[in-house]
């Protein structure tokens, strides 16, 4: 399957939104958006970026500093806080939680799932 981004086609909006926020994640501190672009592989326009960034912010998944003329960003949550938030709300909305957390686990790798008992028996140790 082809890159959308690297064959000059679309990236999905969701798609763009999980890229900039995975270049904040991976970031030490806030970044403009000069630099989340710089970041992020292809070729996007700045204003592109921007408008991800404002929809990131309003959404409440950003927080952001004034930085010269414009805007420094960082994420809210980290992303394992916001992956785990994603999980939850999807298995809310499911019609037969059983059958979402059995089929779950049962995809799961024998390391995933031996880290999944460790956790519920409440070892935080790994």
């Amino acid at each position: 399957m082809s890159d959308p981004v690297r064959s000059g086609g679309r990236r999905p909006a969701g798609r763009l939104e999980g890229d900039v926020l995975g270049v904040l994640w991976a970031a030490p501190g806030a970044l403009t958006a000069a630099q989340v672009n710089e970041a992020l592989p292809g070729e996007l326009a700045y204003t592109t970026v921007m408008t991800i960034l404002s929809r990131l912010y309003d959404k409440g998944m950003l927080t952001r500093q004034r930085l010269g003329r414009g805007y420094a960003y960082t994420p809210v949550r980290d992303e394992a806080e916001h992956t785990a938030e994603h999980m939850v709300s999807l298995l809310e909305h499911g019609s037969d939680r059983q059958a979402v957390l059995a089929r779950f686990v049962s995809d799961l790798s024998l390391q995933d799932e031996q880290l999944l008992q460790q956790l519920l028996r409440g070892d935080q140790g790994q």
